[in-house]
């Protein structure tokens, strides 16, 4: 019964994704209509089932119910029941579920809580978020059904990829997701706005919240993906510019233009057509992602290879929203009032600059991801790779960087460069200093040589808006932004020290045997056969000391497990507040003279290396903290409203931030 449930569940929600958007395009004729109440209850209900149709399909994974089809490929009996809970979504088919529930959740919310906009937006909104939806549901149902029965239940499932069983699936995808339908509530928030012709600051404060959690959830599932991959692939790298966790960026580079767009015209009424392009912009890097891991195109440990069919299913998807999206905005991007001008020496100024600069890392990324797969298709294979992405990214990154450690110091709407020549004169004094000494010191990259200079300068200009101000009086959105700028410098600082100063050391060595990389001093002590629940391993005992100091114990693994079969390297690490010590052990090596059988041991140095997700936590909490802060001004102007006092609502809507007040002299 739980199968049939659940598809059950699946199909009334799509008939509520009908109803919703019907009823949402009635209230856009007549908002006072009566069919056009539904629109609200219907997104609600919607969330529900949605929500229900995902723990039927969560609950059969847990009980390991061998009659789906769904769950005899992607577990297994004896696997640990975590994940049997995460294999829910390790695979095509329960991804797409927690897509959708998290997709109709987000709807029910918006459709439960949100009063502030015009009556007539909100119904534009919940139609393009049911036609969204519906897309979905259509594809889910009709080509990737997770609830579908096996005629004869399995004895024995297969498994899942022994890559997935980490924990770090558990946090990974899920967060990713969220991220991702945070942005097409955004697209429906900006479709919504564009065709009632309600661009206005208002909007832009519901968007907001939207934009900015997507945005949180976004950087959070970067930072956890890729430090999974770090650990678990036993390959030593955070990024190799894999077109899946390229996937996964471009909707955060797209994310984070839209959300300092949506911030100025929130609270300075500028920018108005910039914002809806980029929440087109962000939705279609979120679909393209989607497409790129679903469609079989990739080959990749992040991806679902699955049928070509699918793939044509999605890119049908993106080709209808996306260009039903550009239609709409060509035909009513002019009717969109210009909003307040501005000077390029503004903080206006600088977010638009940086804006461009995050579109144009984007569309590097973009042509970097897809040029092998156009390629591929006339039988020529080509490979982009980090000699294409770092050099072409930092043309655009470096300039970027620069406005973004004096942007927040500007006034807005006007301002001259000569009143903060004193701080843009020691930023520059901080970069040159710290190039010249590193150079001095080795010959090293340019790039990370100036990356590590920006991000040293980076790290300084964080807190330059708080100079000259009373702390306990700070906004808390201030604090926010200020929090993540500088989690930008720790991750620049970890990113450039890990790529030039890390140290590698690949021997071949037999029990007893030591090597050297830095200043560590690695000993192989001995190499022994372990079990698992469903994995047998090599497990070699590494006894790792740093100067004087006393051994500390490594146990690195080579794994093979058994359903499905797969070999996987397990790596094992030292972390120091400088860096990490990262050893991995391969496949056997001959003997030695002596008659000892040797074994291929790889160990890197990595100084500083976990800066590089400090940063990104530390980006996220920003975030955290920004949306604290607007809820605090949100809850004082509904406060000051409801006590029917403006000129109380308008005080306090400046002191807690919402407008961002100038910098002191």
């Amino acid at each position: 019964m739980i199968a049939e449930l659940g598809l059950a569940a699946l199909w009334l929600s799509a008939a509520l994704a009908v109803l919703q958007m019907v009823s949402g395009a009635l209230g856009l004729r007549d908002s006072a209509s009566p069919h056009a109440l539904y629109a609200r209850p219907a997104a609600v209900v919607q969330a529900f089932l949605a929500t229900l149709a995902f723990f039927l399909l969560l609950y059969a994974f847990a009980v390991t119910d061998l009659s789906i089809k769904l769950v005899a490929t992607n577990s297994h009996s004896a696997k640990p029941f975590i994940y049997k809970l995460t294999g829910t979504w390790g695979n095509h088919e329960g991804s797409m579920l927690l897509w959708i529930a998290v997709l109709a959740l987000s709807g029910g919310l918006l459709g439960a809580l949100e009063r502030r906009m015009p009556e007539k937006t909100m119904s534009a909104t919940l139609m393009v978020q049911g036609f969204v939806a519906l897309g979905f549901y259509a594809f889910l149902i009709l080509s990737s059904n997770p609830f579908e029965r096996l005629p004869v239940p399995a004895v024995e499932g297969s498994g899942l990829n022994p890559l997935l069983q980490d924990i770090g699936l558990a946090i990974h995808p899920p967060t990713l997701y969220i991220g991702y339908v945070g942005l097409s509530v955004a697209f429906s928030l900006a479709m919504g706005a564009l065709i009632t012709r309600q661009v206005t600051p208002d909007f832009a404060k519901v968007m907001r919240p939207w934009v900015l959690g997507a945005w949180v959830f976004l950087t959070f599932g970067i930072t956890a993906g890729s430090y999974w991959a770090y650990y678990e692939l036993g390959w030593g790298g955070w990024w190799f510019w894999d077109p899946v966790e390229n996937a996964s960026l471009m909707p955060w580079l797209a994310a984070t233009a839209l959300l300092h767009s949506v911030s100025v015209l929130a609270a300075r009424d500028a920018l108005r057509t910039w914002t809806i392009m980029l929440g087109v912009l962000a939705f279609s890097m979120s679909m393209l992602g989607t497409f790129l891991v679903r469609s079989g195109v990739l080959t990749s440990v992040h991806a679902f290879a699955v049928d070509p069919e699918r793939g044509a299913f999605i890119l049908g998807l993106l080709g209808l929203y996306i260009g039903g999206a550009l239609v709409v905005f060509a035909m009513r991007a002019s009717s969109i009032a210009e909003g307040k001008r501005f000077t390029a020496t503004s903080r206006e100024g600088a977010l638009v600059f940086n804006n461009v600069m995050l579109s144009a890392i984007l569309a590097i990324v973009l042509l970097g991801t897809l040029y092998p797969l156009l390629t591929e298709a006339f039988d020529v294979r080509v490979s982009v790779g980090p000699p294409y992405f770092n050099p072409a990214g930092a043309i655009f990154a470096i300039p970027m960087f620069i406005v973004m450690a004096i942007g927040p110091l500007l006034r807005w709407k006007d301002d001259k460069p000569g009143r903060i020549q004193f701080e843009a004169a020691m930023l520059a004094a901080i970069v040159i200093a710290i190039v010249a000494v590193v150079a001095v010191l080795g010959d090293y990259a340019i790039l990370p040589l100036l990356g590590l200079a920006l991000s040293v300068a980076l790290a300084v200009a964080a807190f330059l808006p708080l100079r000259g101000r009373n702390i306990r009086r700070v906004p808390t959105a201030t604090w926010g932004m200020v929090l993540a700028h500088f989690g930008v410098a720790v991750s620049l600082f970890g990113m450039a020290c890990e790529s030039a100063f890390t140290s590698e050391r690949l021997a071949a060595v037999a029990p007893g045997d030591t090597t050297q990389v830095a200043d560590w001093t690695v000993k192989l002590e001995s190499v022994d056969p372990v079990a698992g629940p469903n994995w047998t391993a090599i497990e070699a005992r590494v006894l790792a000391a740093r100067g004087d100091e006393e051994p500390t114990v490594l146990t690195p693994q080579a794994r093979n497990f058994w359903s499905p079969p797969q070999p996987t390297s397990e790596s094992a690490l030292i972390t120091r507040l400088d860096g990490q010590l990262y050893a991995v052990i391969g496949d056997s090596a001959g003997v030695d003279a002596n008659g000892k059988e040797r074994w291929q041991l790889r160990v890197w140095w990595k100084p500083f290396v976990t800066f590089i997700w400090y940063g990104g936590l530390l980006i996220a909490l920003g975030g955290i903290v920004s949306i604290v802060g607007r809820l605090q001004v949100d809850l004082k102007r509904r406060k000051a409203k409801a006590l029917g006092d403006a000129r109380r609502d308008d005080l306090d809507e400046i002191k807690s931030g919402d407008t961002l007040p100038e910098p002191a002299e």
